[in-house]
């Protein structure tokens, strides 16, 4: 018993550590270290591939004949132009039953299809008549169809 004169002491713990304020970050790791396992196995599996055709890196040849066209007016008219000369080009009118074939003519190849033919048209033409034209086209075996669109002056 405690006599007048001291104080009560309390008892010391064997360990005394007191309050502890930092932060464990032994579970943080071991999650993060998990995480980067599982990244790590999954990322060559999430790779797709695709097959692409890329163009050779070459400049391109210079065009030896002029290019041929195939005009729409606002009424639907077709026409194709023709090079009557290496300056020089006519338009011709067509249908489109013998639109192919005048193609054809323009390009003077053995195999037209594989040419690029451009389409101008009115901007006041109806878009089923365009892409009738554009349907035949391709019906037809002229698959490199190029479209020509001019700036709009105001």
């Amino acid at each position: 018993m405690a006599t007048k004169g001291e104080k009560k002491r309390k008892p010391k713990r064997a360990f005394g550590l007191g309050q502890n304020s930092d932060i464990n970050v032994t579970p943080f790791v071991d999650v993060m270290l998990v995480l980067l396992i599982i990244f790590m196995v999954t990322a060559p599996l999430a790779t797709v591939s695709l097959k692409i055709d890329i163009p050779p890196a070459q400049a391109p040849t210079k065009p030896t004949k002029p290019p041929t066209y195939l005009s729409i007016d606002q009424n639907g008219q077709i026409s194709v132009s023709f090079a009557t000369s290496a300056t020089t080009t006519e338009m011709r009118p067509a249908t489109l039953d013998t639109m192919a074939s005048l193609i054809a003519q323009s390009l003077a190849v053995p195999n037209p299809t594989n040419e690029q033919v451009f389409i101008r048209a009115d901007q006041h033409v109806k878009y089923g008549i365009f892409m009738g034209v554009v349907n035949r086209l391709q019906m037809d075996g002229y698959y490199k169809i190029g479209l020509i669109s001019e700036e709009v002056q105001s």
